[in-house]
């Protein structure tokens, strides 16, 4: 028989809030050594790599938004924020919320964290929220150490969104900053997953290295080709669909429903360690986490979570198979393109042109051709077709595209020249960058095929 420990207070003797314990909590967390190295890191080492990147003359042209970090500060927080996404929040949640029950397994305190607290349940809410605030305080660094060293280094302009047109400063302020909000979503529920493995798994290195060997198995597969709904109800999707604010209209949608995903992931894993937690044998010190009811009380809730959000989304929203057809990409195409013609004629100081006077069209096969294209691939190949006001004949440039199959897309210029074949053209200025060599793009994979 399982015996708990249900500890009262004598008579008279005053309760311990939780605010107390979570301040205890916190300074036990800040006092580790690692902890005080990711801050110091979190909170200098993104505005070293900005300023740094931002001076060289070769970008990061693979990663969103690398190819701009020469033209705008507010390119640098966004591409830091694809790299956390992919390494830094999992491996921060790990060390943080993934290690934070694990480390009085280890060190045997339990005994006297319990005579201190009396309570269990109290235990459980100020380690939670200690581990929150120091998430908090890393993810803030991240975020002001990137901005200003981008801000310091290239200065305030304008950005050029993923459907290629421009964003003011302070519209590109605003939507870089909501961007990192929305991924909090994703960052809390890898917390609450660290916090489920710390429990579970007590002195097992496997619960500080939960929340990362997650995000690599929603990597991996985000990388295979799944329907939109499973794609879109793995909770790590946020890190991927803020990607859809820097277009226009903005592609809120996937973004809300990704956000929503990992904030109901969050509260179940909290709540599945919450009861394991407050059920746990405390006067065991051989205790090393649930064992077989890990299983029972953590996995497979989460599974059924899992495949509960696939089924309602599969049929709440209209989009089948990959979610990327030709219909979707040409339009995207040809608007990106459009938006880029008109900065091209500016820089050359051409006669003005609007996107409704090109009406610019995009014809775009994969593969070997044919019409029903569809699905990611690096075999995408457009040719993109718009006139200009008073001249008769039609202009055509080519492009070779590489569909990821997240929706996000590179078009390459394959001539002519003069448009977008080089890397540079001749302003009167100088030598500049060409706006139309290459471009990034995004396909929302949840809207319906666009008719007509």
């Amino acid at each position: 028989m399982r015996a708990t420990v249900t500890t009262r207070p004598a008579p008279g003797t005053p309760r311990v809030s939780v605010a107390r314990a979570y301040r205890f909590e916190l300074v036990k967390l800040v006092a580790q050594w690692r902890i005080r190295l990711l801050v110091l890191a979190c909170w200098t080492v993104p505005a070293v790599f900005v300023a740094a990147v931002s001076q060289q003359s070769t970008l990061p042209s693979d990663t969103l938004f690398g190819r701009w970090m020469l033209a705008t500060g507010w390119a640098g927080p966004l591409v830091v924020l694809g790299f956390a996404g992919t390494w830094a929040l999992p491996l921060l949640t790990s060390v943080v919320a993934g290690d934070v029950f694990a480390s009085e397994d280890r060190l045997g305190t339990w005994r006297h964290l319990l005579v201190a607290v009396r309570s269990p349940r109290r235990i459980f809410v100020a380690k939670a929220l200690a581990s929150l605030t120091v998430i908090l305080l890393l993810v803030a660094g991240l975020v002001c150490s990137s901005t200003a060293g981008g801000l310091a280094t290239v200065g305030s302009h304008p950005l050029v969104g993923l459907d290629g047109h421009a964003l003011s400063s302070s519209d590109a302020a605003g939507k870089v900053l909501l961007a990192w909000l929305c991924v909090l979503a994703p960052t809390l529920a890898l917390a609450a997953i660290g916090l489920l493995g710390s429990v579970a798994l007590g002195r097992s290195p496997m619960g500080l290295l939960l929340p990362a060997l997650v995000t690599l198995a929603m990597q991996f597969a985000q990388m295979l080709p799944l329907p939109t709904a499973v794609r879109v109800a793995l909770p790590g999707y946020a890190f991927i669909a803020w990607n859809g604010l820097f277009t226009s209209p903005a592609q809120t949608g996937p973004l809300l429903i990704a956000v929503a995903v990992s904030l109901v992931w969050a509260a179940a894993a909290t709540t599945l360690a919450h009861l394991l937690f407050v059920r746990r044998d405390f006067t065991n010190p051989a205790h090393d986490g649930p064992g077989r009811r890990a299983l029972t009380v953590g996995a497979l809730p989460l599974a059924g979570l899992l495949a509960v959000t696939v089924t309602v989304l599969a049929a709440a929203t209209p989009a089948s198979g990959s979610g990327i057809d030709q219909e979707k990409v040409q339009r995207s195409v040809a608007t990106a393109f459009a938006h880029l013609y008109r900065a091209q004629t500016e820089q050359l100081n051409r006669p003005r042109v609007t996107e409704a006077q090109l009406k610019a069209t995009a014809a775009c096969t994969k593969g070997g051709g044919g019409t029903d294209a569809h699905g990611p691939g690096n075999d995408w190949r457009c040719v993109v077709s718009w006139h200009l006001p008073g001249v008769e004949a039609i202009g055509q440039a080519i492009y070779q595209l590489d569909v990821a199959s997240d929706g996000r897309y590179v078009a390459d210029g394959d001539g002519p020249k003069e448009v977008n074949g080089y890397f540079l053209v001749r302003t009167p200025r100088g030598d500049a960058p060409n706006p139309l060599w290459q471009f990034d793009g995004n396909v929302e994979l949840l809207s319906a095929t666009p008719k007509g």
